[in-house]
């Protein structure tokens, strides 16, 4: 099971949905499940408001179960909710501004994991990218105790519970490069029309 986050606020964008723009003719959001369905059977969207805006894409969509906009912490909280409900002992997460990640994220996280770690993070020499995660839903209680505690770094609270780096170092460009601002945007716009990723 996964989720793609798409609930952060997009300040730096000027607001509104990050993942409704345009990328190489169709939703950035489109090219995220395009690379991560034939990895997962089962997909939702983590997003706030009204979900209708996401309806054509005919994914469940889930809200932060934490008021405030708390970032994307609460977001992996609510894949956690959603993934447990669901029976699921994992679930694995992606941001929804980030339309290059690897093709075989989901085989090597879980191969990272080992069967043994609670959380595989992504990594690449850019750094950690701990939006990018397979997570043990047992987690969910703990999780939601930091965030109320005031915990916001995602990285920082994974470690503390004994996530593993699984480094994807073997790739030609960072295939975590996220959209974050209009030239980050005219950058992705320009690998997807030169086939890049």
């Amino acid at each position: 099971m996964g989720v793609i986050l798409a609930g952060g606020q997009a300040t730096r964008m000027g607001g509104g949905d990050k993942t409704l723009l345009d990328l190489a003719g169709r939703p950035m959001l489109a090219q995220v499940i395009a690379r991560l369905a034939p990895q997962l059977g089962v997909l939702a969207l983590n997003a706030n408001g009204n979900p209708a805006r996401f309806a054509a894409f005919g994914l469940p969509v889930i809200a932060d179960p934490v008021a405030g906009n708390p970032g994307p912490l609460a977001g992996i909280l609510a894949a956690m909710d959603w993934a447990a409900a669901q029976g699921a002992a994992k679930v694995l997460t992606v941001a929804g501004d980030t339309p290059f990640f690897p093709r075989d994220l989901v085989a090597r996280l879980t191969k990272g994991e080992g069967g043994t770690a609670p959380i595989a993070l992504a990594a690449a020499p850019s750094g950690l990218h701990p939006t990018f995660g397979l997570w043990d839903v047992s987690l969910r209680e703990d999780l939601a105790r930091a965030i109320a505690a005031g915990t916001r770094r995602v990285g920082d609270w994974a470690e503390s519970m004994g996530a593993r780096r699984v480094i994807f170092d073997d790739q030609p460009f960072d295939p975590f490069f996220n959209v974050n601002t209009p030239d980050d945007l005219g950058r992705a716009r320009a690998w997807a029309e030169e086939g890049r990723p």
